[in-house]
């Protein structure tokens, strides 16, 4: 869990113009309007809202209840940046069996200058990304989200660098977390993604 692997930073994306109209379709899998379930079936830790990436449009946590959640933060600028392409493949096999993956773009580490546009633009041209994106968002410290303190608070390690993963189960509880250096297709995390999905939320136990 301690490691440090350093991978080449991607070029960047040539002329978007013409990949603007298709994100809305394909960048995130979240509804055009938020899916606000609130009550009893949505779990503490997502009582949040965050603003979608490629539009800004306000979406409620609570709609990705019942699923298995891997919440990361990224960075267009970062050492580990190519990690979206890993993020992609665990969304592409995973998320038929109840897997999603949530992507927080922040500028806390100095890596993510660029405005929400130019991160979407360069997410779906670059990496061809899919699942769901958010707002850039802060994550440490006390302007951090609320939903990143939640998570930082259940785990007790706040993000120490881009592209820390924190694994949530199907219940809403933080189960896992893993830095930077561990790679989205990393056997320690698909092992323990493949637990949490075989695994039934309490409530149908």
């Amino acid at each position: 869990m301690g490691f440090r692997i350093v991978v080449a930073i991607p070029a960047r994306a040539l002329a978007c113009a013409i990949a603007a109209p298709l994100l809305a379709a394909t960048l995130a899998l979240a509804p055009a309007t938020s899916s606000a379930r609130a009550g009893s079936d949505c779990p503490p830790l997502l009582a949040h809202s965050a603003p979608r990436l490629q539009d800004e449009a306000p979406q409620h946590l609570c709609q990705y209840a019942g699923r298995v959640l891997l919440v990361v933060n990224t960075a267009s600028y970062c050492g580990y940046t190519s990690q979206y392409e890993g993020l992609e493949a665990l969304h592409a096999r995973y998320a038929k069996r109840g897997l999603v993956v949530l992507g927080f773009p922040s500028n806390d580490f100095n890596q993510e200058p660029a405005d929400n546009k130019s991160i979407a633009d360069f997410c779906f041209n670059t990496y061809g990304v899919k699942f769901p994106m958010f707002a850039k968002t802060s994550v440490v410290g006390q302007t951090a989200h609320p939903f990143f303190a939640a998570l930082a608070r259940a785990s007790g390690q706040a993000p120490k660098w881009n592209f820390h993963k924190y694994l949530v189960d199907r219940d809403g509880n933080v189960v896992a977390h893993f830095p930077s250096a561990v790679a989205p297709l990393d056997r320690r995390l698909t092992e323990r993604i493949e637990q949490l999905l075989a695994a039934r939320p309490a409530a149908s136990r």
